[in-house]
């Protein structure tokens, strides 16, 4: 081994063999007539790097504190050794930024590409009007086959001009796109981590897949983490089309309440994709005209798990549940989602009509869902700012269907107002060891577990009755992009639920 490793440096040194390449772009000293081959001898533009495939082990560097007007697109073809880098160089602390055209669809493209991190960049694509379907970062694999292990990693997209109606194609952050007739693509170890999405309209981060049964090939081991979202209006994180997708310690807050009435969002939810885990998020502050939770299990979805989450101040409440049961047969329907140790406080605030009037139950089980577990999870309705907030805590309703086999088990129901339970024809509902504290209409459950209301009452309600101060204690606290972010601690809420059951 010894002599094949000086063999290849004699290569090297004698010009046989290339070494990785690296280029610069500089856009105040650079000029597109250099080689670009180091900083002295950067590129100036966008323009000069058109066409440029990039090869395993190579780099492309933007000048920190610059910034570049136009579009970037880029296809590499890394290798697990040698990913291709697209990254930042310089002394300054600011990362160099790439602003779209006016009529620009995306700021930056990255096209049929294998095992490349893209990283240490800011990328703004407003444009004088409103543009359906415009994003910020577009990653895309089209009749490619398999892309490996693409990381996109500490960039900042922000200020994207899309619509605020999803019929319109409405606008993304980051857009995740993969398809083809010819060859079926997909995305395997897909890497979304540490970035900061912040006032693009309509969604934050947002996948384009295969979503039909009929032509299933989804991602594969995606992973989305400790990623900030704020003021955006719209769905936060929604994987489509994937498998095995772990969304964990990202943070969406302040979304502003510009959406037409026609429109529904939540935070963090999965479509058309089979065992998503869904934890250890904070979303605050949704102001949807519909829906508005801070977590969703959507339909043609198997196994969502939704675990450790934290959601608070939504104008919905913490979770729904759906199923469309009129999809027809690109659709599995919804089967198996568990919702288990999640913290809602004051949700369910929407101060407005929605399109079947006040309407923010803290949990929504909409149509023919089936198997799902609800279980120990800590559902706290504060007092309502005005007397026309709907103050549901459960209903499930018909949605070309009703849910069936719905588990709800050992968990904490309060109420600071007279709330209600709503199960219209769904069947099979079972209530299990569930502590309700508060006043409810329709409570499942006739024989309440009252040592486990007094504690409740004891550690929580005498010590703060809105709960932000004493359910603090099952919270523990994370920084991401300067801002201090509320994650359940698992060990916490699980030492929590013992000593309440115990009782």
């Amino acid at each position: 081994m010894r002599y094949y490793g000086i063999l290849f440096v004699i290569l090297l040194l004698t010009g046989c063999v290339s070494s990785p390449v690296t280029y610069y772009l500089d856009a105040t000293n650079g000029n597109d007539g250099n080689s670009g081959l180091s900083a002295e001898s950067a590129w100036k533009t966008l323009e000069r790097i058109k066409g440029l495939n990039l090869k395993s082990g190579e780099r492309l560097l933007f000048k920190r504190g610059e910034v570049f007007r136009g579009e970037l697109s880029i296809s590499a073809e890394g290798s697990l050794e040698n990913p291709v880098i697209i990254d930042a160089y310089g002394e300054l602390k600011v990362d160099p930024i790439i602003i779209g055209n006016d009529s620009s669809a995306h700021a930056v493209h990255i096209f049929n590409s294998d095992y490349l991190t893209l990283q240490n960049l800011e990328i703004v694509n407003h444009g004088n009007i409103p543009l359906p379907g415009r994003s910020g970062l577009k990653v895309e694999c089209y009749d490619y086959g398999v892309s490996h292990n693409i990381r996109i990693n500490n960039v900042t997209v922000r200020d994207v001009n899309g619509s605020l109606v999803k019929e319109e194609g409405g606008g993304s952050g980051i857009l995740i796109v993969n398809g083809g007739d010819s060859i079926l693509s997909r995305y395997e170890n897909l890497t979304i981590e540490n970035c900061h999405i912040l006032r693009c309209s309509r969604n934050a981060i947002i996948w384009s897949g295969y979503y039909d049964r009929r032509n299933w090939f989804p991602n594969k081991h995606t992973v989305i983490r400790n990623n900030l979202i704020e003021q955006v209006p719209g769905d936060g994180i929604v994987p489509i089309g994937c498998d095995s997708t772990l969304i964990e310690y990202n943070v969406m807050f302040d979304s502003p309440d510009i959406l037409p009435m026609t429109e529904a969002a939540a935070g963090i939810w999965p479509w058309s994709c089979d065992n998503t885990i869904i934890q250890f998020n904070e979303v605050s502050g949704h102001k949807a005209p519909w829906d508005a939770q801070g977590f969703d299990s959507d339909y043609n979805c198997l196994n969502t798990l939704i675990q450790y989450n934290y959601s608070h101040d939504n104008y919905g409440g913490m979770v729904l549940v759906c199923d469309n049961g009129g999809a027809g047969s690109y659709s599995c329907g919804n089967t198996g989602s568990v919702i288990r140790y999640n913290i809602s406080i004051g949700d369910g605030i929407r101060p407005k009509q929605t399109r079947q009037g006040m309407f923010s139950p803290g949990i929504h089980i909409a149509g023919p869902v089936r198997n799902t577990l609800i279980e120990r999870n800590i559902i706290h309705l504060n007092q309502k700012k005005s007397k026309d907030i709907d103050r549901t805590m459960v209903i499930s309703d018909f949605w070309d269907g009703y849910a069936d086999s719905t588990c709800f088990r050992q968990n904490v129901f309060y109420a600071a107002e007279v709330s209600r339970f709503d199960l219209t024809h769904s069947t099979n509902n079972l209530f299990d060891e569930n502590i309700f504290v508060g006043k409810f209409e329709n409570q499942p459950e006739k024989c309440m577990a009252s040592n486990s209301k007094l504690f409740y009452q004891k550690m929580v309600l005498e010590r703060d009755s809105s709960g932000y101060r004493a359910l603090r204690d099952l919270l523990t606290v994370k920084e991401i992009k300067n801002y201090k972010c509320n994650f359940v601690d698992k060990e916490r809420i699980e030492r929590f639920f013992t000593s309440l059951l115990a009782d």
